[in-house]
This record gives structure tokens, sequence and C-alpha cells, in this order.
């Protein structure tokens, strides 16, 4: 059920924020990209996720696909350059099966970001299956792993430690911005509309402190003054003519710089020399060389990430608990599936007994029992009808057996489910001499 699934991507364990911008897709391009790559590797589902802390594909192979290793042609997908030999490998991790569902349920949880427990990963995971709809390359694998994991993200969230007080990246970066803050009070610009900068409004706008919406689109921005208080301004207005600021945070998905040089020299005459800017994007949205150029402080992603680092350890006793909850839906995962991608498979066997079980019936009383009462004969309907769910009980059993253990592990699946005197029984026709003899023949 989930040998067809597999996740390869890269990650901030294996890079820093440079590192995975060259695997990030231009937002404008990702359906379109999407497709074709979901075409050409043979894939049936395939959905991205994309944050600023991860790069991943997660997909479904078509069915009798071969399990070749995808990870050059993700490669080549994701950069738009083919890899030099190895590099694909030693680059991209690869996850399949049950650990590629294990993965998506840690990524959910906040269990595998660099801030342990974030939250902001949660929307991320669910902007991912949203866009992965809207492409129609979701199917019933993929929709079953995401809700559980999504479900298990829930649980963690509402019941551990993990999940208690304000956990995210976005807390990190307020807190930076507070420490500029306290040394020179004043305005904080926000450039880009996203859960991000929302985050950081809202936070921000608990202490009164004043602040600037900066959007390609000022009807944007406008909302989101309205919201949090404000003034709104176009990105193009902001980069011409920008206000005296402390601080700016900056968190688009733009795929390149939205500050240039002129914008940056205008910022750097028109605000405090002290002026701390806060890129959250990957790609950034700032060059770090034109910042170090022009004597600007920029807190980039790889900073807010050790940072978070810094407080990974002292969560960890805390994750434990959390762990036992994603350890827990692995193991009721197959079962899932069982019931999902299989329960028609288990209806129809039941309906098809059900329906010999009636016609027998049927011809029983027009041949042999004709003239029996209603009474009797609806006794004899009820009757049928349990005998004929009892039979089919026993093929579903040996199904979910071979479905949830493979071949080596079902006929132990299937004694288990008996009664333990039928079991007995069985197991002993099994350890005859005859039945020994017949298995070696």
């Amino acid at each position: 059920m989930l040998e067809h699934l597999g996740v390869i991507g890269v990650s901030w364990r294996q890079a820093n924020s440079d590192a995975l911008a060259e695997f990030a897709l231009r937002p404008d391009a990702e359906g379109e990209r999407l497709r074709a790559f979901a075409a050409r590797a043979g894939l049936r589902e395939l959905a991205y996720l994309s944050t600023c802390n991860r790069v991943e594909l997660i997909f479904v192979r078509a069915l009798g696909a071969a399990a070749e290793d995808l990870r050059p042609l993700a490669f080549e997908f994701l950069t738009g350059r083919t890899a030099a030999p190895g590099e694909a490998e030693r680059r991209l991790k690869a996850w399949g099966g049950e650990g590629a569902a294990e993965h998506l349920f840690l990524v959910a949880a906040g269990l595998d970001s660099a801030c342990l427990g974030e939250t902001e990963v949660v929307g991320q995971v669910r902007r991912c299956m949203e866009l992965t709809r809207s492409l129609d390359l979701a199917g019933p694998t993929l929709e079953t792993v995401f809700d559980e994991a999504l479900r298990v993200a829930a649980v963690v969230r509402g019941e551990t430690a993990l999940g208690r007080g304000r956990v995210s990246l976005a807390e990190i970066a307020v807190q930076a911005l507070r420490e500029r803050l306290a040394v020179q009070a004043g305005r904080v610009a926000l450039i880009g509309v996203s859960p991000m900068t929302e985050r950081v409004a809202r936070a921000l706008a608990e202490n009164r402190t004043p602040l600037v919406f900066v959007n390609r689109t000022l009807a944007k921005a406008a909302a989101l003054a309205e919201a949090f208080g404000g003034q709104a301004l176009a990105l193009d207005e902001f980069c011409a003519a920008p206000p005296a600021v402390e601080a700016l945070l900056t968190a688009t998905g733009a795929g390149e710089p939205v500050l240039g040089r002129a914008a940056l020299e205008r910022l750097a005459a028109a605000c405090d020399p002290r002026l701390l800017i806060v890129d959250m994007a990957v790609p950034g949205d700032v060059a770090p060389a034109l910042c170090l150029e022009l004597g600007l402080k920029r807190l980039g992603m790889d900073e807010i990430n050790r940072r978070a680092a810094t407080s990974r350890d002292a969560r960890k006793l805390e994750a434990a608990e959390a762990r036992e909850h994603v350890d827990a839906a692995l193991a009721e995962l197959h079962e899932i599936f069982a019931e999902r991608l299989y329960g028609p498979l288990f209806r129809a066997l039941q309906q098809r007994y059900q329906r010999t079980a009636t016609e027998g019936v049927r011809r029983l009383l027009k041949r042999e029992l004709r003239g029996i009462g209603p009474e009797q004969e609806a006794a004899l309907q009820t009757w049928a009808s349990v005998l004929a769910r009892r039979f089919a009980h026993l093929p579903c059993l040996g199904l979910r057996g071979l479905l949830h253990r493979g071949p080596e592990g079902a006929l132990d699946a299937f004694l288990s489910e008996l009664e333990p005197e039928f079991a007995d029984e069985l197991r002993h026709a099994l350890d005859t001499p005859q039945a020994a003899s017949e298995r070696r023949a």
C-alpha cells in the first residue's frame, strides 16, 4: 500500500538558505512544471512542499513502475541543470514507503524543523495539499497520508508539551525586531502578504508598534493595515521614497530580490544606521552582499535557524511525547489504507457472498421448500444472510493480513483474527505429517 510512496528533498539539515534557494521553483511556474515532471517521471500523484526551511517532492509512482532512484531527475527538475556524477544523491535526501510517510508526519508535527515544534509548518503542509488538488495531482494515497499527517500535527499541538507556548520561526523574528526597538522605538516595515508577515504583525501590534505594510498590490497591503493598524504602501512607492523605519521584515515568495541597490541606498539614507533588515524569504528578498556593502544589518534564514537551534536541545524531552503520537499514527496507517483504498474490494466480496446466499435460498424455496409460511421464509433468509457475512469475513481477513504484513506474515495475521478454537484447529491442520509432506512436495 505504501510501497509506491516516496519523498525527495533538501532541508535546513543539509543546506543553508542559499543552497535551498537553488532548489525552489518560481511560484509563477509551479503548476505547469509540476504536471510536466509528473508525466516525465511516471508519477500518478505529486505534491511540492516549499518553505523557508525545506523543498520537497512527495510522490506516488505509477502502478508497475520500477523503484528507481529519482533523485537525479528531481535534481534536474528543481535546479534546471543536470547534476554532476553523485551530486544529486549527495545533496538530496530520499525516503520511501513507510519511511516517507513517517517523514511527512514528523515535518507536519514540527519535529523535523529547525525550531522544534514550530507552528507555521502545519499551514504550509495544508497549502501544499491544496495546491496539489488544484493541479489534479492528488490521489487516494497522498490524500490519506496528508490527512493523517495533519491529524497527528493537531494532536501534537493539542495534547503534548511541545505544543504549548508560542513556538515558531516568526517568534524568533519578532524577538529580533523587539531587541532592535528596545534600542530605539519606531516604525517597522513589513514587506509581503504571507502567514509569516501576518504573525509578525499580530505580535508587534500587541505592543502598539507603528507598522508600515508594503506589497506589490496596494489593496492587499491596505487590508493588513486595516486589520492591524498602520500605513499601507505599494512596493514601487516604498522603493522610490522609503519612510524612516527602525526595522524591516520581508517574507515574499518573489523568488528574487525585491529591494535592489537603489532602494537599499535610499533606505540607508532615510533610516537610522542601526536599521535591522530581517529577511525570511527563500530565496532572499535582499541580497546579503549589498547589505554588507552598504553597512546594513541583515538577519537571514541561516541566522534565524541558528537561533532556533539554541532552544532545540532544551525541547527534545518535550518532543519525546510528540514522537509517540507519530509512532502510533504510523502503526494505524496500514489499517487506514486498507479501509480507504481496499474497502470497496471488501464490500464487493461481501456483496457477492450475500447475492450467492440470496440466490441459493430462492432456489431452495422454489424447489424443495415450497409452501412454508412467511415467518419461516423470513427466518431462512436471515440465517442465510448471517452465514454469508461470516463466510465473507474469512477471505477478508486473509486479504487484510496480506496487505498489512506481506506474503510472509499474512497467515499469522489471518489466524490472529479468528476465534481461538478455530485458529488452533487450522494450525493443527498445518502441523500434521501429511500437510508437512505436501508443503515439501
